[in-house]
């Protein structure tokens, strides 16, 4: 049985009520942290893309709010990477 958008949204709201939550709290919460949490956790963001049903990345991309951790960590490995690859450049010499 296929659930629809509408019907899964009518049940957080039923929900986020019954629990008192803030009313941020609906379906597209769920996808946000969904693919927040499958960014973060290393998945190929192409797969991710497919997971949600997005035609474009950049629609993915909305749906992406990873944690400043998470850019740091992204980042260090950018900048290791790169201080790296110039270490063993400079230790061969010019071409």
């Amino acid at each position: 049985m296929r659930v629809g958008c509408q019907r899964l949204n009518s049940r957080f709201v039923a929900y986020r009520n019954a629990l008192v939550l803030a009313p941020a709290l609906d379906f597209h919460s769920l996808r946000r942290s969904y693919v927040t949490h499958l960014i973060e956790d290393g998945w190929d963001p192409r797969f991710v893309q497919e997971q949600v049903g997005h035609e474009h990345a950049s629609t993915t991309a909305i749906y992406t709010c990873v944690s400043s951790d998470f850019r740091t960590r992204t980042l260090r490995r950018a900048l290791d990477t790169t201080v790296a690859l110039a270490a063993v450049a400079a230790k061969d010499g010019p071409s």
